[in-house]
């Protein structure tokens, strides 16, 4: 666990002592608060029923960003060292495939998680300077953030495949990019074909859109969670085969 500690540690240092770490750190800032000022707009101009943290993460502005922050917080976990040799050389080291790959991982994880404090404070922010009531429900607050982490893992861990399988940081962001983006466009099935087919209740499974509507009604269910992390430690175990297959291949 010492080795996992100090690569996880060396990983999360690459986010904050590069400028690139703080600017993706004030990118997803702008942008939520960008969101978080359109619900506001939009609960100024029309009455709305639903909360202000449901707004706010339902905004065709919300998904736009959320989809590109994975590709932009991975894609250089393995394609760079790759590329720049540095690879082989901890491949050759004394340490398990599995510790490299769950570091990166695990790092990749923590910043992502980093990376949402500053939208949390901004709806503290929006109670301290209105002095109003909080537009929004305890459990809708902590089940939008619960389904936000819940998909984050998922989607981290795709992003670590994409950097994995190849040397390109750009190939791997485009590819992070591609896959997400097809993942989220089958929540949609149900809306163009209708209920009427078999398949159906397979694509509301795996409606991104879905669950985090449900969970930012206050709605807790177990299955978004069984789902999403089942795909990450599937996903994780795809990344272990590639990494582990190029390091027996040299």
């Amino acid at each position: 666990m010492r080795l996992f500690r100090i690569l996880t540690s060396k990983e999360l240092k690459g986010y904050f002592l590069t400028p690139f770490g703080w600017m993706v750190l004030a990118f997803v800032t702008l942008m939520q608060g960008l969101s978080l000022s359109t619900a506001m707009k939009g609960f100024r101009d029309t009455p709305v029923k639903d909360s202000l943290v449901y707004v706010t993460f339902h905004t065709p502005l919300f998904w736009f960003y959320f989809l590109f922050i994975f590709p932009l917080i991975t894609m250089r976990l393995f394609a760079e060292e790759e590329r720049s040799g540095t690879l082989e050389t901890l491949l050759t080291a004394p340490v398990r495939t599995w510790q490299v790959v769950l570091s990166k991982y695990t790092a990749a994880m923590l910043f992502y998680t980093i990376l949402w404090i500053p939208a949390l404070l901004q709806f503290k922010i929006f109670v301290w300077v209105t002095h109003l009531p909080p537009a929004w429900t305890p459990g809708a607050l902590l089940g939008t953030f619960t389904a936000v982490m819940l998909m984050g893992a998922a989607f981290t861990a795709v992003g670590c495949l994409a950097s994995a399988i190849t040397s390109s940081q750009i190939i791997a962001g485009m590819l992070t990019v591609g896959l997400l983006v097809i993942q989220y466009f089958l929540g949609f099935v149900t809306v163009i074909w209708g209920e009427s087919f078999a398949g159906a209740s397979f694509f509301h499974f795996i409606s991104s859109q879905q669950h985090l509507h449900y969970f930012a009604s206050g709605l807790f269910d177990t299955r978004p969670a069984a789902y999403f992390l089942s795909v990450a430690v599937f996903v994780l175990f795809l990344t272990y085969q590639v990494v582990d297959y190029r390091r027996w291949k040299r």
